[in-house]
């Protein structure tokens, strides 16, 4: 496949709301073996990333109560929190939710932990689980 052949949605990573980050990683690290991928926190949240073969793991540990990481934490408690599946062309999926009445969390796309374009759709929308969708 070419580099300019589009390769459809797939996916980047899966979010993990965690109670604290020292206490989650070394399962990943040391059970696992997974290396540790540099991320930038964002949305109130802290952020340790592990690569799975391709395929990123992030830990999510909130930095403040009132972040959506913290919401969630209080709310539910640890867990998956979100799955991530990257796309060709950001605009144009985001177009796509609209024209199909999906509910979006962002409107317009915004630069998340890996510094790509990012932009999460309303769990209403995807039957009660966040999406986040990331540019390529």
């Amino acid at each position: 496949m070419s580099p300019s052949t589009p390769r459809g949605a797939r996916i980047s990573h899966v979010g993990l709301a965690v109670r604290a980050l020292a206490e989650s990683a070394p399962f990943f690290q040391k059970v696992l073996g997974l290396s540790e991928v540099p991320l930038d926190d964002s949305d109130g949240a802290k952020i340790r990333g592990f690569d799975a073969s391709g395929s990123l793991v992030e830990l999510l540990e909130a930095s403040d109560p009132a972040s959506p990481i913290g919401k969630f934490l209080a709310k539910r408690g640890p867990g998956i929190h979100h799955i991530c599946f990257s796309v060709d062309d950001l605009d144009a999926t985001l177009e796509k939710c609209r024209a199909n009445g999906v509910a979006l969390v962002d409107d317009v796309p915004r630069v998340g932990a890996e510094g790509k374009r990012i932009a999460f759709i309303h769990p209403r929308s995807t039957g009660g689980i966040l999406v986040e969708l990331s540019e390529s």
